[in-house]
């Protein structure tokens, strides 16, 4: 794992930010050398996120937030905040699976570990796919709990009312009904993941944590972006002669769909720890970075073989097309090393009719399939 250190940072800006937040839990992992502060940042953005491993500790609100993998900062939100914990866990789930989603077909499939941080080496690599982690993380986040804001299993938030009464009469249409009210899960995505206020355009601030907020933010902004209108007709024998509308978030799946396409487009920048992020490319150097565009500084290694070090699993043994020409096929998927080619039997009930009276007769019906797996 790479070790990414930083000294020479404003003190007064960063001492309670970050060495506070994390080397207090690492012990010797941070430490105060006369007036600065030098931090592990891969520690820290490990730390930040073993909120992940809330995933797997059964029903969180039954543990309290005193037994969860939290910092110190999530753990005092948890305290102030104990039913969002269900909203929480599911955020997590729905993040990493939307992540094995996208990328279960190609080299880096997204692949977690028993580590409560969960996604390893890829939280500090500063690569593409840790810009899509950090992104996809808090947009489920947001997510959750949005969902659960808008079903009224919270007392601090429910519907979107400002648009309600709103509308265009003349074209037979006004705001109603219960629009997800998205800024609340939007503030306590923020509270919760990034790491300090303000650190991403704090002077003195270091690029890793700045990367990784700035993901962390496109991936808020991704769940806005992706938001539609849904309307319900009313009127004499089901004319649309007044329409209903409200705003409502799309599935998680739309949100992943338009993060991997701004993962595929995603920026390379440079490293400038004390001065505002740009474009790697000379040409676009005077180009903004939109909010909504996903950056990395490290280009990501081929994902062919495994390496333990980095938490790299390879894609020896990985199932592929012999006939796809996409990321799944053999040839790309198998970096070149040729696959081997497994006969496969499979069994299942077909043929089935309803007899009278009462049960459910199969024929079983065995099939002989090729699967093909890299060397």
């Amino acid at each position: 794992m790479p070790n990414y250190e930083v000294a020479h940072l404003n003190l007064e800006i960063f001492k309670l930010v970050i060495f506070d937040e994390c080397a207090m839990q690492a012990g010797q992992q941070g430490r105060r050398d006369r007036g600065r502060t030098v931090v592990t940042v891969s520690w820290c953005a490990a730390c930040a996120f073993r909120w992940l491993g809330i995933t797997s500790v059964g029903v969180p609100e039954k543990l309290g937030c005193a037994s969860l993998p939290l910092t110190n900062k999530q753990r005092e939100l948890c305290k102030k905040r104990p039913f969002l914990l269900p909203s929480i866990r599911d955020g997590a789930r729905l993040g990493i699976a939307e992540c094995q989603s996208q990328f279960r077909h190609e080299r880096w499939n997204c692949s977690t570990s028993a580590e409560h941080a969960v996604f390893g080496y890829e939280l500090t690599s500063g690569t593409k796919e840790t810009a899509f982690i950090y992104a996809v993380m808090a947009a489920g986040l947001v997510h959750a709990i949005t969902r659960s804001c808008s079903q009224g299993n919270m007392t601090e938030c429910g519907c979107d009312t400002r648009l309600q009464g709103a509308g265009s009469p003349t074209e037979g249409w006004h705001w109603g009904g219960c629009s997800d009210h998205i800024h609340y899960g939007t503030w306590f995505s923020r509270k919760f993941i990034d790491v300090g206020k303000n650190a991403s355009s704090a002077k003195g601030g270091f690029s890793l944590l700045t990367m990784n907020q700035h993901n962390s933010e496109a991936g808020r902004q991704a769940i806005d972006k992706t938001m539609s209108t849904d309307c319900r007709c009313h009127g004499v024998s089901g004319s649309c002669a007044v329409k209903t509308c409200w705003r409502t978030m799309a599935s998680f799946e739309g949100v992943g769909n338009f993060l991997k396409e701004r993962y595929e487009n995603s920026v390379q920048v440079l490293e400038r720890p004390n001065r505002k992020l740009r474009r790697k490319d000379k040409e676009q150097r005077r180009v903004a970075i939109g909010k909504d565009e996903l950056i990395f500084f490290n280009k990501s290694p081929n994902y062919c073989l495994e390496d333990k070090r980095r938490g790299v699993s390879g894609t020896r043994g990985r199932r592929c097309s012999r006939t796809s020409q996409g990321p799944d096929g053999c040839n790309l998927l198998c970096c070149g090393r040729g696959y081997n080619t497994h006969v496969v039997r499979h069994v299942e009930r077909c043929e089935c009719k309803f007899v009278w009276c009462c049960y459910v007769r199969c024929r079983r019906c065995e099939s002989m399939n090729d699967m093909h797996t890299c060397k």
